[in-house]
């Protein structure tokens, strides 16, 4: 009976003692699952903080680009505005040297004489015009 007490005695003590392994060992199986959560927890907000970066780095880059086609297109207007100042010099020595080539002539009228003089007028107005057009384009710059 001694025996059989002992037997059962010792039967309950390894039950018990497997018992409490599987439980440290499912605790530790657990914690080392926390552990596992955690690094990946802490890979996804690393992941997300690399986004956020990689999302500040694209928008700084298109900002970058903005401003460069908007300057290429500044630089593109005031070279317009030179090149049509230009023009309107070469048009107002063109019309004065025909109204000169017809008064030696004696083939212009007053009227002729007016309608010549007016359209350098409007002209020159065009000039000032786009000068100060170019004038605003340049500050810009």
């Amino acid at each position: 009976m001694k025996q059989f007490l002992y037997l059962i005695a010792v039967l309950v003590l390894f039950c018990f003692s497997s018992y409490a392994r599987e439980t440290t060992q499912v605790k530790v199986a657990s914690s080392i699952m926390n552990l596992d959560m955690d690094n990946h927890a802490i890979d996804q907000m690393t992941q997300i903080e690399s986004k956020k970066e990689l999302k500040k780095a694209r928008k700084a880059k298109k900002r970058a680009e903005k401003e460069a086609k908007k300057q290429q297109r500044l630089v593109k207007n005031i070279n317009k505005k030179r090149k049509s100042i230009d023009k309107n010099e070469r048009k107002i020595k063109k019309l004065q040297s025909k109204l000169l080539k017809q008064k030696t002539k004696g083939k212009l009228t007053r009227v002729d004489e007016l309608e010549m003089n007016q359209k350098i007028d409007k002209v020159r107005i065009d000039i000032l015009k786009e000068k100060e057009k170019l004038a605003k384009l340049e500050r810009k710059q």
